[in-house]
């Protein structure tokens, strides 16, 4: 594993091939590489998730925002998770043509990640590797979720602030959502907001908030037309004010504790032979009276 400060370093310069080495490592789960996350020492940097049904406009809406925060000066990662391809398993990298204009850019690192199968729309090594980038030096993160629907929720756990990305032909997505991704929105986006009915979408947006309890003073809904970089300004203003509320309430004391759970759920989960269980369940389901309770209690 690659020494933090030499990694570090290489962020300052726009130099992100030791970073990118050491996220590989991670992600396959190397060889002392939870000893090394051990001793990391993160800084608390806002991390920004961006989700959404497919179609959204979201890795367009990315792009925008790189534009403001780097013309601000600021450095950002961004990792953004595809499928994982049917062929490979890796990423398709969908993200790295979509947002080319940063690719090779100093100030910006962007990953692709497979979702491998994850059915939470990010990635199993996410806080692994958002703590690894909270401390190598940058002034925001932003992660970008698979677009596959209610499950996206997770990313609710992991971010500071999360986007949720709407265009106004989804009336119908949203009465399959509201349930789920509709009450971990920090921040509505309705992005391509230049197409007929955007004002009555987002109407009804606000009018689902209303019923739900849900004031805007604390959720905000932002129009946007991210290809010609309209309302972005605006959403970058309701992130930043929402991050400083976030760190200033228990609500960011909750979101570690949320990470710290994963944390030791996915522990628990390693010390289990997989296989081993797959047999020893075969053979205790051809017992009479097997009991899925009791069989799963020897794991406590």
């Amino acid at each position: 594993m690659f020494d933090i400060i030499d990694i570090t370093k290489g962020v300052a310069e726009g130099n992100f091939l030791l970073l990118a080495k050491t996220i590989s490592q991670i992600e396959n789960k190397v060889e002392g590489s939870e000893t090394y996350l051990a001793k990391l020492t993160p800084k608390a940097i806002p991390i920004t998730g961006i989700t959404g049904p497919p179609g959204a406009g979201k890795s367009t809406l990315i792009a925008a925002l790189l534009g403001e925060w780097v013309a601000a000066g600021k450095k950002v990662a961004v990792l953004s998770v595809d499928p994982s391809s049917p062929f490979h398993k890796g990423a398709i990298l969908g993200d790295r043509i979509r947002m080319k204009d940063w690719y090779l850019h100093p100030q910006v690192f962007i990953r692709s990640l497979a979702s491998r199968g994850h059915l939470g729309g990010l990635n199993s090594s996410m806080i692994e590797l958002t703590t690894l980038l909270q401390a190598v030096g940058f002034d925001q993160i932003i992660l970008e979720t698979v677009g596959v629907g209610q499950s996206e929720v997770e990313v609710a756990s992991l971010a500071d602030t999360t986007v949720v990305v709407f265009v106004p032909e989804a009336g119908d997505e949203i009465q399959m959502m509201k349930s789920g991704l509709m009450e971990v929105a920090d921040v509505f986006v309705i992005n391509k907001s230049d197409r007929p009915d955007a004002q009555t979408f987002t109407n009804h947006i606000r009018q689902m908030m209303m019923e739900n309890g849900v004031s805007e003073e604390l959720v905000k809904v932002v129009a946007t037309v991210a290809s010609q970089g309209v309302g972005i300004k605006d959403l970058i203003q309701a992130i930043e004010a929402h991050q400083i509320v976030h760190a200033q309430l228990d609500t960011y004391h909750k979101l570690i504790a949320a990470k710290v759970i994963q944390l030791i759920v996915a522990q628990k989960m390693r010390q289990v032979d997989v296989e081993k269980l797959e047999k020893d369940l075969k053979l205790a389901v051809a017992k009479p009276g097997f009991n899925i309770f009791e069989f799963s209690q020897q794991f406590n």
